[in-house]
């Protein structure tokens, strides 16, 4: 039987999709599958894809025709192309053109617009949805809007992430040290700083909890287009918030926190909420898409906007270390029962194998 041979298509997207399509490549290299990475240059820089046992093809995350005629050439050979988002499968669909080669979506996220550009992004979700043999959805919203976009075939596939570090390994001194959180509570807020995230609404809140004593201090590590007006409300309304930038250290951060928070108005399965939750550190944040489905009852959820009850929750967690213990624990057994890296990469083999021409064969598993 001839080796199986899958390309997956990244255009960019978000940190988590690019380490899915990292922990993915690697585990359907171990299980034999030929595996081929077609994402922008400087995301391999980053996730290493080349480093999976992967071969590595870099591509601009655009539709002209040379960009086009590159993904063209590296799908020919392929039994299943597999996608990573919206753009990556409109892409991927112009590159097939007339083939029957199958073509596999999973959409790791919501993006939203308004007015003329809404209309672009519900014809964007629809050509996707249905240019797609399989759509896999990594939360429940995401698998029904499938299903509305006039998907053929739509799934829940809840995508894992590389378990981080022992905590025993962190040094929470160190980092409350130089984040200037000593004597004093500790709030870690991750991800880039865009509109959806929430951030002003963090803010808000901030505002708000300057009359606890000790005063907390939020630290929000991420970069984006918000960052000049985030730091101006900071600057200019005296708030106790520090923007520091993109990390790559966020487990520790996490670690030295009193308590996480995700203000987000949609996550699908967050990654830093993962990550909190493992590490068992206590998390408040906002029951939008598929954060409740993720968490369980092991987070206080707010809805999203609202400072006031955000405000609220976070203060009453800072005066009940008791119930933050509690919701340390709770996180880490809702983590348990999360699906592995393998389970995920044992789904996507399976949704291959159906796929995949009969020819194709095999499977090293």
């Amino acid at each position: 039987m001839s080796q199986l041979r899958t390309v997956q298509v990244l255009g960019g997207g978000s940190a988590g999709s690019s380490a899915h399509v990292g922990s993915l490549a690697a585990g359907l290299v171990a299980r034999g599958v030929q595996v081929t990475v077609c994402a922008p240059a400087e995301l391999d820089r980053v996730h290493d894809f080349s480093g999976t046992g992967a071969r590595f093809v870099p591509v601009p995350r655009r539709s002209d025709p040379v960009a086009i005629a590159a993904l063209r050439a590296e799908c020919a050979p392929a039994d299943v192309v597999h996608a990573h988002g919206l753009h990556a499968a409109v892409r991927a669909g112009l590159a097939l053109g007339g083939r029957r080669t199958p073509l596999v979506l999973t959409w790791h996220t919501r993006a939203y617009a308004e007015g003329a550009r809404s209309r672009l992004l519900h014809l964007l979700e629809r050509r996707a949805a249905r240019t797609a043999a399989v759509v896999l959805g990594t939360s429940s919203d995401l698998v029904d809007r499938a299903r509305h976009r006039g998907a053929r075939d739509a799934r829940l596939a809840p995508i894992a992430v590389p378990a981080p570090r022992s905590p025993a390994l962190f040094h929470g001194g160190k980092v409350r040290a130089e984040l200037g959180a000593v004597g004093r509570p500790l709030l870690i807020s991750v991800g880039s700083l865009v509109p959806n995230r929430g951030y002003g609404t963090l803010l808000d809140a901030a505002r708000m909890w300057r009359q606890l004593d000790p005063v907390p201090l939020l630290v929000i590590a991420g970069e984006g287009r918000e960052r000049s007006a985030l730091q101006r409300r900071i600057r200019n309304e005296d708030l106790p918030a520090r923007l520091i930038g993109g990390r790559d250290d966020i487990a520790e951060l996490l670690t030295a926190a009193d308590l996480a928070v995700l203000p987000s108005r949609w996550e699908a399965r967050s990654v830093p909420a993962q990550e909190a939750l493992r590490l068992g550190v206590p998390l408040v944040a906002t029951a939008v898409g598929g954060v409740p489905e993720l968490v369980g009852d092991a987070a206080e959820l707010v809805p999203y906007g609202n400072a006031e009850a955000l405000a609220r929750v976070i203060a009453r967690l800072l005066g009940d270390p008791a119930a933050r213990e509690r919701m340390a624990a709770a996180g880490r057994v809702q983590a348990a029962s999360w699906p592995t890296e393998d389970d995920t990469i044992a789904q996507v083999l399976s949704v291959y194998d159906e796929l995949a021409q009969p020819s194709a064969g095999a499977r090293g598993r």
